[in-house]
């Protein structure tokens, strides 16, 4: 197949900025919360405020209560496991193709040791116990553990799993996969506690789409966001194989097209070849694991120089929140609320401009704002770590 003309890095970088939201017109409005967590291909949420911020930023006329209220009462997202076995925010709409292509991917090397291990049939016990269980009720993790081992027994529940620092029931090192089915999703805090609900009894008729249908369909969706991309890069994105991901892109060949990208072959959807003159703009600030910083492509370009040694935590992208200039990584910050005042300290690698300056106010207001707090700006060394 013939490589299409190519174009730059800036005009990549400009592209993909204003499809994630984050230059131009924000989108106005709580009906525009799943469109924009569509368009970033999920919304990191291991750290919950910060998968607010990755929507608020983007979006108008939307506070922090009407992200919650997205989730827990009006369900246009569900937390669940997304890319790489992380809890995202996933547009409700989107379901079908998540969990048909996330349960499609290849399982990967079982990381546990052998008295550790699940057979297969213990891990389809475990799957229908928990889709029995939670067919009712919305459960803790100890009340799901109980309830597991009541139906396939004991050993399901035992506490041999090494997990940050203590130790878990065994059924645990399935959960990611028993979400990728469909058969649960997070439901809201009991206080402290998380607790599991049901996919079906929460999004009735919700079932997963064909699994090479619904890889294509997320392989599109990437590379509208974040192509042009190759293998290698989808391959990082899912955590898989990059035979695997060479294989998604083989059997995707007629809805894509390969460009050349300042002398590199990448691919993007069959026909989305429009990519604007101007250069990228505009100064935000990107929470922790931001999808933006993770989903981009080379790394090296969004994190050139010493961005790659202040901002990435051995490769990794999303440790540490970001100062994005003009689509390039170009410094670090961090946070701190005390009643309704949030600190903004922002360590960046060049000295801003006035008018940059300006700008960091305003998006530290926003920031405040959605949280509903007021704001302070202090420019300044971070002596905070990277998120693990």
């Amino acid at each position: 197949m013939a490589v299409a003309a190519g174009c730059t890095w800036d005009q990549v970088n400009a592209r993909r900025l204003e499809r994630a939201g984050l230059t131009g017109p924000r989108r106005h409005g709580e009906a525009a919360i799943g469109q924009v967590a569509t368009a970033q291909c999920g919304v990191h949420a291991q750290v919950m405020s910060a998968a607010e911020w990755s929507l608020g930023s983007r979006l108008d006329g939307v506070s922090r209560q009407a992200v919650q209220d997205a989730l827990w009462r009006d369900h246009r997202l569900v937390k669940t496991r997304g890319p790489r076995g992380t809890v995202h925010l996933l547009a409700a709409a989107e379901l079908p193709m998540w969990t048909g292509a996330l349960s499609a991917l290849p399982a990967g090397q079982d990381g546990q040791p052998p008295g550790v291990r699940m057979t297969r049939p213990q891990i389809e016990a475990v799957i229908e116990a928990i889709g029995d269980a939670l067919r009712e009720a919305d459960l803790t993790v100890d009340e799901l553990t109980e309830a597991i081992a009541e139906r396939v027994g004991d050993w399901a529940a035992d506490r041999v799993m090494e997990a940050f620092g203590d130790r878990w029931p065994r059924w645990r090192q399935v959960e990611h996969e028993v979400a990728n089915r469909g058969v649960l999703c997070f439901g809201p805090l009991r206080g402290r506690k998380v607790t599991y609900t049901s996919l079906s009894r929460l999004l009735p008729g919700c079932t997963p789409a064909p699994g090479e249908v619904a890889l294509t369909d997320l392989l599109e969706r990437y590379l509208w966001a974040y192509g042009p991309a190759t293998p290698a890069h989808v391959a990082q994105w899912l955590s898989i194989p990059r035979t695997f991901a060479t294989e998604m892109f083989r059997r995707a060949a007629d809805r894509l097209e390969p460009i050349d990208l300042e002398g590199e072959k990448a691919w993007v959807v069959a026909g989305d070849r429009e990519f604007d003159q101007e250069p990228p703009a505009g100064l935000r600030l990107l929470p922790y694991f931001d999808a933006y910083v993770i989903g981009c492509h080379p790394r090296d370009r969004l994190f050139a120089g010493r961005a790659a040694r202040r901002g990435l935590a051995n490769g990794q992208a999303g440790t540490f929140p970001v100062l994005l200039v003009d689509g390039q990584v170009a410094g670090v910050w961090h946070q701190r609320k005390s009643g309704r005042r949030i600190d903004v300290t922002v360590e960046p690698l060049d000295e801003l401009s006035a008018a940059r300056r300006r700008a960091l106010d305003e998006e530290a207001e926003r920031l405040a704002a959605f949280f509903g707090a007021r704001a302070t700006v202090r420019i300044g060394p971070i002596t905070v770590g990277g998120h693990a």
